[in-house]
Formats: structure tokens, sequence, C-alpha cells
């Protein structure tokens, strides 16, 4: 009988022991000199349980974990009817309660298979959208994504339909599909865990995004710090096209679309489309100024549309499903699903995919299960670095963008970090104001030279050397950064700051 063993190859599990568990996996089979399958599937998101082990023998897929190399050789050595009896053992992973409360859609791939097999992708309904797409117009490509409801998973939720239609709808002779795959908020890893779990699907999202904006060429900008996520898409665009699913001949359609990768360079403003567009070109990272808009002139001058990772997956499952399915799932404006990311002082951090208007409450509780280290959950920051941070009082807030935004929030790219009673808000404003001084691009003076001055007015309140007035001065030059700034970066830094002061004064005493 054939036994699959499954060990994750993401990132996370490998920092934690993956590889370990599976050199560990490959003597035990080696020396009982039985024979099975080792599988380097990807993560299915659930980081508290990595390493995990997942051995599928007689139609039935079971799991331990977390786990140590040294507890490998004494589960292989079970027989299937004893495997209930270790105490790591999981079950079915996917009816864990953890699991079985969400609802996976752009994650439903994640961890069931080789990320690299395209026939494990095909298996899973993978392409089923581009050959869907290549029956339809572009107009209707563009109308099911717009009455999806879509929105960009990054920071700005901007309706991708029309991002989409703008594009399409401006002449030119050559136009570009750029994915924005810097990920670099904190607490932040959906992009990658999807480049590692389903690069697949990825490639798919910008052949139909180029298909329906008559764009030929895409382009990957990964930043520099994922190199496991760069040798799986080096080696998934070279299947994708040599199986005809990108190049010349796009399904045997005889219509064209590749894919290119480039590497970033550690610059957190890249993740600002047009600072990214100026990196692709070859200069500096720096944010231009708008108009124009990236879609009426964007990469070497030409219409371009810019999204992140989860944006151009999402539309594989609004093409394969149809509009009206996806824009059934969520809240008001926010539909389908959002992939939230847990991370910080939580007892079980990973990545939940649910459906928009499932509240904060809900998250850290439910499925964040507290904080780590035992103490009280004291504040959260949701939306990166530059996202407020929430007291409890409004934990109780729908995850939806409007509602975040009610509320002074950001849902930005659904990072959740978590800090429990321990921590020092005026030092977590300070870090904020830090942040934007090393990594702002420089080309706007509210950025470049407020967030230093701000810094420093942080440093003489956290050493007690301040007057009172220079907390005014602060909110001063918080309304500074606010409206002068050129782009979100210096624009955003005000919010944690702010949200430090107003829900935790008594930090800043």
């Amino acid at each position: 009988m054939s036994v699959r063993y499954f060990v994750p190859a993401d990132t996370t599990a490998i920092a934690v022991g993956a590889d370990d568990v599976a050199q560990a996996l490959a003597a035990a089979l080696e020396t009982r000199g039985e024979y099975g399958r080792i599988v380097r599937n990807g993560s299915r998101g659930a980081f508290w349980l990595e390493p995990l082990l997942e051995i599928e023998q007689h139609g039935r897929r079971v799991g331990f974990g977390p786990l140590s190399a040294a507890e490998v050789d004494a589960i292989v050595a079970l027989p299937p009817e004893a495997r209930e009896q270790h105490p790591l053992f999981l079950g079915d992973v996917e009816a864990l309660p953890w699991f079985a409360a969400q609802r996976r859609l752009t994650f439903a791939r994640a961890g069931l298979g080789d990320p690299l097999s395209l026939d494990d992708y095909l298996l899973r309904r993978g392409f089923d959208a581009l050959e869907r797409a290549l029956e339809m117009a572009p107009e209707e490509i563009v109308q099911a994504i717009d009455d999806s409801g879509l929105r960009g998973r990054g920071g700005a939720a901007f309706p991708a339909g029309i991002k989409w239609r703008t594009v399409m709808d401006t002449p030119a002779g050559q136009k570009y599909i750029v994915c924005n795959a810097d990920e670099g908020d904190s607490g932040t890893f959906a992009d990658r865990l999807l480049l590692e779990a389903d690069p697949y699907q990825l490639l798919e999202g910008m052949a139909i995004a180029g298909l329906a904006v008559g764009a030929d060429t895409g382009y990957i900008y990964l930043r520099s710090e994922y190199p496991r996520a760069r040798e799986v898409l080096r080696v998934a665009l070279a299947k994708a096209e040599a199986a005809g699913y990108l190049g010349s001949n796009l399904a045997g359609s005889q219509r064209s679309f590749r894919i290119h990768l480039r590497i970033g360079a550690g610059a957190y403003i890249c993740g600002e489309e047009t600072a990214l567009l100026e990196s692709l070109e070859g200069r500096r990272g720096m944010v231009r100024a708008k108009p124009p808009l990236p879609a009426h002139q964007g990469l070497f001058g030409r219409p371009t549309l810019v999204h992140n990772v989860l944006t151009l997956a999402a539309a594989t499952t609004v093409i394969a499903d149809g509009a009206q399915a996806y824009a059934a799932l969520g809240e008001g404006r926010s539909r389908g699903t959002l992939s939230v990311q847990l991370a910080g002082n939580v007892r079980r951090g990973g990545l939940v995919e649910v459906p928009f208007g499932v509240t904060l409450r809900q998250l850290l509780e439910d499925f964040g299960g507290g904080t780590r280290s035992g103490r009280p959950l004291r504040a959260v920051q949701a939306g990166g670095p530059l996202g407020a941070y929430l007291p409890e009082s409004l934990w109780d807030t729908p995850l939806d963008y409007e509602a975040l935004a009610a509320v002074g929030g950001m849902l930005g790219h659904g990072g959740l970090v978590l800090f429990d009673d321990s921590v020092d808000m005026a030092r977590q404003a300070r870090f904020a104001m830090a942040f934007c001084t090393e990594e702002s691009c420089g080309k706007c003076t509210p950025c470049r030279i407020g967030a230093v001055r701000g810094t420093e007015l942080l440093d003489r309140v956290i050493a007690r050397e301040a007057p009172h007035s220079e907390l005014a001065l602060l909110e001063e030059l918080c309304d500074t950064m606010e409206q002068a700034s050129l782009c979100a970066m210096g624009g955003m830094t005000p919010a944690p700051v702010r949200s430090a002061l107003a829900h935790f004064p008594e930090d800043f005493a």
C-alpha cells in the first residue's frame, strides 16, 4: 500500500526544523526498509503546528505536530491503527477547529500537495479560470472583476475592477501587468505563503489580467528577503511556460503572455507602486508624483496594472467560480475573503482566511488563542508598521475596510501584531517614527525631516525630559506629515503614534 509523507518546505516551517524532520523521516524509512514517498508540500499556514508531518495511507491523511526530528522514528514505527495514541496526533488537520472555522478560497490548495507539481495544481481546478477567461471577451473579464467587488488586498483597498477597466480603456501598443510581491509590512507573510505553497495560482491570475487589459508581458517584483519564494517562482515559471500555460501560445490559444521575475534590493518604500516601478526601470526606488497614474503611464511610460500577490490570485477564484459567488461573501463594500496573518505575541500564529466582517476579537481569541506569554493581551497593531494600535475597547470592530477606518484603524495587508500587557506603547510610537526615518525614500521634506524630528521628540518624552508642550508639538508635526507628505509612507506614519497617544496616554505620562 502506497504511503505518502508530507513535510512542508515553507520558509517558516524550515525555520523551526522542517528540514531536520524530513531528513529524519528519510532515515527512518530507509532503516526500516519501508517504502514511502516524501512530499515537500507548502505550509497550510498553521505555523503554531510547525514542523507538521502528515501521513496519507488507506485513503486517510492524518497529522502530527509540532514535532522534532527526534520524534519521527517513533511515529513511523506506529501501525496505522495505533497512531491516535501518540501525544502529537492531530487527526485530519483540516477538521481541526482552527481550520474548520475558516473559509479558504485563495489558500484552498495551500499545503495539500507539491507546490511545483503541475499535475497537483490541475487536479485541484488549476488553470480552470484561465481556460474560462480565454473564452471571454476582455470586457466580460473586467466586468466580472468589477461585479465581484474585489478590492486591492494591499493598503489602499482600491476597487480592482476600476483599475482593470482604466488600463483596458487606455490605448497603447504595449501594456504591462506588474505583481507587487515586495511584502514588507511587519507581521505579514500571506504573499510569501502563497508563493511558496501555490505559485501557479499567481501566474494564472497574471495571465488572466493580461487577457483582460491587453497586456502580453508581466513582471513579478519579489523582495530580496524571500530566497525560498524566489527559487519556487523560478521553477514554476519555467514549468508553466514549458507546459504552454505561459508563453507565445497561451493554453493553445495563439495568444501570448510572458512573466519575468525581478528581485528588489531591500527597500520598504518599493512596496509603494510608483517607487516599485522606478526600481523595475533600474532607478533608485523613489515615489513618483501622481498624476499620471500607473494605469495611464506606468512601467516604461506604458499603461500598467499593478496589484499585489493576493489580489491577482483572488482573480482566479472570481473567474472560475463567478463574480456572484465571490460577492456573496463579506460585508458592506468589503467582498470575498480576507487573509489575516496573526503574528507577534500570539499563541496560535499563522494565516487565517475568513469572509470580511469577522470581528477582531474573534480572530484574536478564537484563532489566535491569546498571547504566547500567557499574559493579558493589551494592544493589537492592524495594517503593518504604519497601522494604528487598537485597545481592547475596539476589538469588537468588524474586520472590513470601512469599519476599521471609522475607528481610526486600517486593514492594509491583513497583518495583526499582538502585544501583551508588558508592552511600552511610548516606545512602540517611537518605533513607528524611527521606522519612517530608516525607510523613507527622502523625496519629500515632511517624511524625510518630519520622521527624524518626531523620533527626537519621542526620545525626550520617553526620557521624561520633555515638557507637556512637547506632545502638542508632536501633534502639529503629525498634522504636517499627514497633510503634506507625497505618499502614504509619511502620510500614515502618524497613525500609530496618534493611536498610542489616544488609547494609552498613561505610557506618555
